[in-house]
Order: C-alpha cells, then sequence, then structure tokens
C-alpha cells in the first residue's frame, strides 16, 4: 500500500507540475532560451561558463596551465600569505558567472543560489572534511534592510544542505558600512574592510576551536574574506578555508570589474 502510495503521490505531483511548465518553461539562467531544468545554461551559454578545476595552487585555488605537483604554490601564496588556509573558487567571474552572480545580488533570483552552490560544492571537495561550521560573509544590516536577503547566506545556506555540515548565519556581523569594493584597488579594499567583522558575544563559544568555511559569492582580491579571517581568529577560531562561487584571475581583474 505504502508503495502505491508513493506512485499515485508521484503521478500527481508530476500532474500538478506540467501546467506551470508551459505556462512558466525553465529558461536558461544566461541568455533565456528555454531548458530541461530551471536555472540551468542552454547548450549555447554553458560552453562560456569556465569551470576552476585542479591542477591549482594548494592555498588561492588559481589554476595552474600544468601540473605543477602536488602542494605547489603560486608567487602570490609565496610572496603574501593569506591569512586564511585555502581558498577555492567555482567559476571565473567573466560572462555568464559574472551575469549568474549580479542576477542573484542585484536582481532577487535567489533561485540561483542552489544551482551555484552546487558547482561551489563541487570546487570545495578539499575543504569540507575539515569544516566544523559554515559562515557567510555578513551584509551591514542597512543593506540587508535594503536588498532584503544576502547572498553569501543563501549560497552558504545551500551547500550546508548539501553537505550536511552546520551553518551558522549569524556567526558574523559587519559592524562598520563599508563602501562597495567594486572599483577600488588593493589597498583602498583593505582599509575599507578593516575592522568591519566581529564575532558576536554570543557566538564565540560556538567559533572557538572550529575550523570555520567562511562563503561569499565573489572573490576578487581577498580583502574581504582576509578581514573576516582574521575577525574568527580573534573570536577564537582554530583555522578558515574560503570558498566562493566566482574567482576574479590576474588576468580578468582589469577588464571585469
Amino acid at each position: 500500500m505504502a508503495e502505491w502510495a508513493e506512485r499515485i503521490k508521484a503521478v500527481g505531483a508530476a500532474a500538478l507540475a506540467a501546467p506551470a511548465r508551459v505556462l512558466f518553461p525553465p529558461l536558461c539562467a544566461d541568455c533565456g532560451r528555454q531548458v530541461q531544468q530551471p536555472t540551468s545554461l542552454c547548450g549555447h551559454c554553458w560552453p562560456r561558463l569556465r569551470l576552476l578545476e585542479p591542477p591549482w595552487c594548494a592555498v588561492f585555488g588559481t589554476p595552474f596551465e600544468h601540473d605543477m605537483g602536488e602542494g605547489f604554490l603560486s608567487a602570490e601564496a609565496i610572496a603574501n600569505p593569506p591569512p586564511f588556509q585555502r581558498a577555492r573558487a567555482a567559476v571565473a567571474y567573466t560572462g555568464v558567472a559574472r551575469q549568474m552572480v549580479q542576477r542573484l545580488k542585484y536582481q532577487d533570483r535567489t533561485d540561483l543560489a542552489p544551482w551555484m552552490a552546487k558547482w561551489m560544492v563541487r570546487a570545495g571537495f578539499e575543504l569540507f572534511p575539515d569544516t566544523d561550521l559554515i559562515v557567510p560573509v555578513p551584509l551591514h544590516r542597512r543593506r540587508f534592510f535594503q536588498r532584503r536577503f544576502n547572498q553569501s547566506a543563501e549560497l552558504a545556506r545551500h551547500i550546508a544542505d548539501l553537505t550536511g555540515l552546520p551553518f551558522e548565519p549569524l556567526g558574523m556581523i559587519r559592524v562598520k558600512k563599508t563602501r562597495q569594493q567594486v572599483g577600488l584597488g588593493q589597498r583602498e579594499r583593505e582599509e575599507n574592510v578593516r575592522a568591519a567583522f566581529v564575532v558576536p558575544k554570543e557566538m564565540r563559544e560556538k567559533v572557538r576551536g572550529c575550523r570555520i568555511l567562511v562563503v561569499d559569492d565573489v572573490y576578487t582580491t581577498g580583502a574581504t574574506v582576509a578581514a573576516v579571517t582574521r575577525a574568527l581568529q580573534k573570536g577564537g577560531a582554530q583555522a578558515v578555508d574560503v570558498l566562493t562561487f566566482g574567482r576574479v584571475l590576474a588576468e580578468d581583474f582589469m577588464t571585469d570589474l
């Protein structure tokens, strides 16, 4: 009986979904062409999405053209080691990827977050075994009220659902209303987010001794996640890794911002 009930339930759900698919067919997340699955990419747009994958720098996750051997570091990681342990990103922040982030962030396209999170899980496979707690980069409360949601928290929530890892949306707060980072240079970005984040008193016990996975939408120069990392370390975190959807690569920095 239970098996038949499940079958009937599935048939009923399909019947209810059919009119919706006719009236509101799923469209490509970039160009708007009709596709099979909601928020997926069509055959024209998919090749324009550059997925990041090994071989890459063991610290920054920036891709290498050739396999340099396990644990090999980029020149940036050697010359300017970050406060976090490792950073990984799902895609290069150009073209289709940039459009997806901007639609999530500024056009309330929260329906894109589950698909973006799946690609992030693919990129963060090395990080999850060591993760105790997932924490998103927070928005200042004024910006949160203007935007009505935190895109980093949306991504982090879906990553937590996919991995089964604990998620704490209030593990960090932004106490300083910072300027938009777009258009700022490295030093301006660092100064903009200096002392902008803290671990709330009520969260310090939860953070203390943990390895935290910080989630954000885009890694540009790393100034924001570095500031978040220092605040988490000050709050008692043992170590911090970073996972973002997009990564601005050196060759794209001047043309894509």
